[in-house]
């Protein structure tokens, strides 16, 4: 990045004080989360997710595939490493492998990212993720 430790610890604290970001200590050691109570989370999230390709992808699959329950994100995106390789999880019932593979290739043309998913019933991982998508949110 260049930037020195001290200039981003500057303005981790000013997101921080201006409601942003809350301060967590994990450890020895302190960590930033976003304020999900903060009044323009969900403005900011879906900058976040547009900017990434993440929003075409829900969208996309929401479309085509009315059966999904929740888009669980994992792996680098997670930790805020744009490392170019995407991992969802799609939960619900019969979802079509077939349709899915054909969907990756033509969402990972429209987002210029590789993407995998993965299909399952349920998601009992406690590796770190962020649900995209939740049914009973949107219902």
């Amino acid at each position: 990045m260049g930037d020195s430790t001290n200039s981003i610890r500057k303005e981790l604290n000013h997101l921080q004080s201006a409601g942003y970001l809350d301060k967590v200590k994990v450890d020895n050691k302190v960590e930033y989360k976003a304020n999900t109570k903060h009044p323009l989370f969900n403005v900011l999230q879906k900058v976040v997710l547009k900017h990434l390709g993440l929003e075409d992808v829900v969208d996309t699959v929401l479309e085509r595939m009315g059966a999904v329950q929740e888009i669980i994100l994992v792996g680098d995106y997670v930790h805020g490493n744009d490392s170019g390789k995407i991992e969802i999880f799609l939960i619900g019932e019969q979802l079509n492998m077939d349709y899915i593979t054909q969907l990756e290739e033509k969402i990972e043309k429209l987002i210029k990212r590789k993407i995998s998913f993965y299909l399952a019933t349920k998601f009992l991982s406690t590796q770190p993720h962020i649900v995209l998508f939740n049914e009973k949110d949107n219902t």
